[in-house]
């Protein structure tokens, strides 16, 4: 039986504390006030002393206000109905379409068994060519895009969410500005991607309890999807705000902070989302990629530096660009070598020329004089740049592999690649 309390010891910010007992960690909890019912959940337990955090906040609830706590933690709705549907960060729907109340499910268990995974083997292919030849996204990988504000990090989500060769997306976008929120919609929707989609977003002027929730809420379903065999890209905006609306949770509680008033458990937090990351054997993936906006671009930062423990590499995206050094997807090797064989050697070939023309650059910057050879690597990396680095280029991972060696063909001879002779003999243009 639910039990109904008519007493609030205190009121904090969003933060309400209850006498109460029988009460797990997690739980909701329904606060009825004069200004109508919200839901709650539970934050903190101290013996019989409750603390939960109001959704929509509680401005309007008084000290004898009553809560009934309900059971259960958070659950979302999950079945097929899902697909193509737009929910805020408490799963209602944001799209004026009927609300989901089947197959509930709670969110924020635990993660999966490594012994019942399986290594990361397989692909996905964007249409990217940083991505899919240089730092090659695999099935079940964790990565960021680090980045600062301002950057076009939204851009690159939506073209992933359109074009990555998986059998659903979901978007995960929190503390989005209301017109980056009808980006992603307008966006998706015009290219059809929309109807193997799913959305959770949060953006600035929601509460931010709700805020927290997007993760929990995108990776539990993205999980039972995988359990039925799907392939499942999450895409999640922006870490770095989930990690704020944890420290203003963290502030409201009087916790002791950590380094720049972040919670001491910010890894947890961080790892235990991360770590949904799975391939199943026998079954489907959820693979995870995730922006992370470095404040003032400081990777010391506590965010960027937690999840660079955590995750199997980075993209950093700077001047609208996934750039080259830095970037890496540790788990790559496992799949370049079953795309084509010059794929690996191109990819290596290609970087180290360009880390070449960077040096050339850098010398006629200072006036220095210019040799035949730093005049080759200058177009070469005006080349590269234009036909591979730009996110606006889109096409397959083989016409990509095709282009690099045209761009090598019309910059160098064949022997100052440093390309083996049989990859150059099967590959070079004519």
């Amino acid at each position: 039986m639910q039990k109904v309390y008519t007493k609030i010891d205190s009121i904090v910010g969003n933060v309400i504390t209850v006498r109460a007992e029988g009460v797990k960690n997690s739980d909701l909890a329904q606060i009825s006030s004069s200004s109508g019912t919200s839901l709650a959940r539970v934050i903190k337990l101290d013996r019989d002393k409750v603390s939960l955090e109001v959704f929509s906040g509680a401005q309007g609830i008084s000290t004898g206000d009553s809560v009934r706590f309900l059971g259960y933690p958070m659950r979302v709705s999950f079945s097929d109905n899902l697909l193509g549907r737009i929910f805020d960060g408490a799963g209602r729907p944001r799209d004026n379409g009927p609300e989901l109340t089947e197959n509930m499910i709670n969110i924020g268990g635990p993660s999966v068994n490594p012994s019942k995974r399986i290594m990361a083997r397989n692909m996905i292919r964007t249409g990217i060519p940083m991505i899919d030849v240089f730092n090659s996204l695999v099935e079940s990988q964790k990565l960021p895009i680090f980045s600062v504000s301002g950057e076009p990090y939204n851009e690159l989500l939506a073209r992933i969410a359109m074009q990555a060769e998986v059998d659903i997306i979901i978007l995960g976008g929190m503390g989005l500005k209301y017109d980056d929120y009808l980006f992603f919609r307008d966006t998706l929707e015009k290219s059809g991607a929309l109807s193997h989609t799913i959305m959770f977003i949060h953006t600035a002027s929601d509460p931010t309890v709700e805020c927290t929730l997007v993760p929990d809420l995108s990776l539990a379903v993205a999980e039972q999807f995988a359990l039925q065999g799907k392939k499942v890209l999450v895409l999640l905006t922006d870490m770095t705000n989930f990690c704020d609306a944890l420290k203003e949770t963290a502030i409201t509680m009087e916790q002791v902070p950590s380094n720049r008033g972040y919670p001491g458990d910010l890894y947890s937090a961080l790892a235990s989302r991360y770590e949904k990351a799975v391939d199943f054997e026998g079954a489907g993936s959820v693979t995870i990629l995730a922006v992370t906006t470095m404040p003032g671009d400081d990777v010391t930062h506590p965010v960027p530096d937690n999840t660079g423990y955590i995750t199997e590499g980075q993209y950093y995206l700077r001047n609208g660009w996934i750039e080259p050094f830095g970037s890496l997807s540790r788990l790559k090797q496992n799949v370049n070598k079953q795309t084509r064989e010059d794929h690996r050697p191109l990819m290596d070939g290609m970087i180290k020329l360009y880390s070449s023309y960077k040096d050339s650059l850098e010398k006629k910057s200072m006036g220095f004089m210019m040799s035949d050879w730093d005049e080759k690597l200058l177009k070469y990396g005006a080349l590269f740049e234009s036909r591979l680095m730009d996110l606006s280029v889109n096409i397959p991972l083989e016409e990509a592999l095709d282009e690099g060696w045209r761009i090598l063909s019309e910059c160098f001879e064949p022997n100052e690649t440093l390309l083996k002779s049989d990859l150059i003999e099967k590959y070079w243009p004519k």
